[in-house]
């Protein structure tokens, strides 16, 4: 068997395959660097530096690559612990969350750490205004758990408090390649002013994608991560479809509120831009949609011409400005590729 086939030898199956695609699919990567997560400190991180852990993808591997120190590892890695007496009882790693959260879900990724991954390991957090330091009282989400070499290694959380941050603990030491803490957005409402418009669709304000039609080519909550999309990898682009479609992606505000300002942009979508898009919106106290079978639904914006690699920004066509929606339903025609989706308004009264 060539090296190939055993470092592609780790997908998960069963139960913990389920786990991983319900978190994904219903949760948000609280800790993303793109959310702004960040790695505040670590025990030891001789090998390979703890940022690695927040970054992109599962991690790659370069058979040849090292450096002054070693082996070079897209991960973080610890130098080896000789335990309590003659070193550390264990590593950590502390991560400022990038959105305050409730966790609904970790995953604990040791893709290409065969022979040096840790053995277990331990999930704590706090909710702090400022970084944790010794006095930090930490509360533990997850308690000291095995994990297999090389794999993906998920584990469902049973906790309703939202944190601020994580400690990821590895037993006795060793490597991670990637840590993803999924959960739900907890906003603090006290720091916007009263009337004041806010980015109802924007994921760091509690807003879900919750369901699309398709996402071949890139993922549904791109479409409403902060900034402009760097690629067209950095947007929500669906395969060509040999109907006339449309391809459509539901979102859940990040509360019931008026929508007042719209953009819609393709940037870097210059050859995939959808012909035409609608806007509608609904108001129901449920997330259970069926796609395009689900009535309803009010429009906010009549079916309109898109332009290639453009911020489209639409206000006087604004439809039901007065209606109060909890969830929007973007609707592309035939198919194509947005970058970012902005819905302005004001929160109703909470």
């Amino acid at each position: 068997m060539n090296i190939e086939n055993v470092h592609a030898m780790n997908q998960l199956a069963g139960p913990q395959a389920e786990l991983d695609h319900h978190l994904k699919t219903h949760h948000v990567d609280l800790a993303s660097e793109r959310l702004g997560g960040e790695t505040l400190a670590c025990s030891d991180d001789f090998f390979a530096e703890m940022e690695n852990l927040l970054k992109p993808g599962r991690g790659i591997f370069i058979e040849d690559k090292y450096t002054e120190r070693g082996k070079w590892m897209d991960g973080w890695e610890s130098r080896r612990s000789y335990g309590r007496d003659n070193g550390r009882e264990y590593d950590w790693c502390v991560i400022k969350l990038g959105c305050t959260g409730v966790i609904k879900g970790v995953d604990v990724d040791t893709n290409y750490f065969r022979g040096n991954a840790p053995q277990s390991v331990s999930i704590e957090a706090c909710h702090s205004a400022t970084e944790p330091d010794a006095n930090t009282q930490w509360h533990t989400l997850l308690a000291q758990s095995p994990v297999a070499a090389h794999s993906q290694n998920p584990f469902a959380i049973d906790n309703h408090k939202p944190w601020t941050h994580v400690r990821l603990n590895i037993f006795p030491d060793g490597g991670v390649a990637r840590l993803r803490v999924y959960g739900d957005v907890t906003v603090d409402w006290s720091q916007f002013l009263p009337g004041e418009p806010i980015d109802l669709a924007f994921i760091k304000n509690g807003a879900k994608a919750l369901l699309v039609s398709d996402m071949f080519f890139s993922d549904k909550n791109n479409l409403i991560m902060p900034g402009r999309g760097k690629d067209m990898g950095d947007g929500w682009e669906t395969k060509r479809r040999r109907d006339p479609g449309p391809d459509w992606s539901i979102v859940k505000l990040a509360c019931p509120g008026r929508v007042q300002k719209l953009l819609i942009d393709t940037c870097h979508f210059k050859g995939n831009f959808p012909d035409t898009f609608l806007l509608e919106g609904i108001n129901t106290d449920s997330d259970d949609f069926t796609g395009d079978g689900q009535s309803g639904w009010q429009p906010l914006i009549a079916k309109t011409k898109l332009h290639a690699h453009r911020e489209h920004l639409f206000i006087c066509e604004l439809l039901n400005t007065d209606t109060v929606f909890t969830h929007v339903r973007l609707s592309i025609f035939p198919d194509g590729g947005i970058s970012r989706m902005r819905v302005f308004g004001t929160p109703a009264e909470r």
